[in-house]
C-alpha cells in the first residue's frame, strides 16, 4: 500500500533529490487539461510525476506539481486562481506555492517566491522554473506548439 503521509525529513528529501525523465517521450505544449510526465530519481530509488494542468476556460489558471510516492504532493505551484486560505487563516494570493508540511500534507501555501519564479505570466518559463526548484535536472522532452 502507498504511504500517504511522510516525516518532513522524507518529504524534504525527495523534494532536494535530483530526479529526471523516465523515458525519451516527446510531450505537447502547452496543454489544455491535463498532463502527468514520469520522472525517476537519479540513483533509481524513487518515482516522481510531474503534473500539469491548464484550465480548458480559463486559459490563465492551472498548476504544475511534484508528486511522490505516487499519490503525495510534495510542491504545487497554483496559478490565475482564487487566493488560498491557510489552516491558520492567513490569506495568500495567487499564485503561491504550495509545500509538503508535515501533519498537513499540501495544506499551506506561500507567496511565490520570485527569486525562483521570474514570470509566471509565461507559463513555459515557470515550468522550466518550477523543474529547476524542484531538482528535475533532466527535464522531459517537450515539443512547443505554437502558442507557447
Amino acid at each position: 500500500m502507498t504511504e500517504k503521509t511522510l516525516s518532513q525529513q522524507d518529504a524534504d528529501r525527495l523534494i532536494e533529490m535530483d530526479k529526471g525523465r523516465e523515458n525519451e517521450e516527446i510531450y505537447l505544449f502547452p496543454i489544455h487539461g491535463r498532463l502527468t510526465v514520469p520522472l525517476i530519481a537519479w540513483d533509481k530509488s524513487e518515482l516522481f510525476s510531474l503534473d500539469i494542468r491548464k484550465s480548458r476556460i480559463d486559459l490563465l489558471k492551472g498548476r504544475v506539481q511534484l508528486r511522490g510516492r505516487q499519490i503525495i504532493v510534495l510542491v504545487r505551484l497554483d496559478f490565475g486562481g482564487h487566493p488560498h486560505r491557510n489552516p491558520d487563516d492567513e490569506e495568500i494570493p495567487s499564485p503561491h506555492l504550495h509545500l509538503y508540511r508535515e501533519g498537513y500534507r499540501d495544506k499551506w501555501a506561500i507567496p511565490l517566491p520570485q527569486e525562483y519564479f521570474t514570470k509566471p505570466g509565461d507559463l513555459w518559463m515557470t515550468l522550466n522554473e518550477f523543474m529547476r526548484y524542484t531538482h528535475v535536472t533532466k527535464p522531459p522532452h517537450f515539443n512547443r506548439g505554437l502558442f507557447s
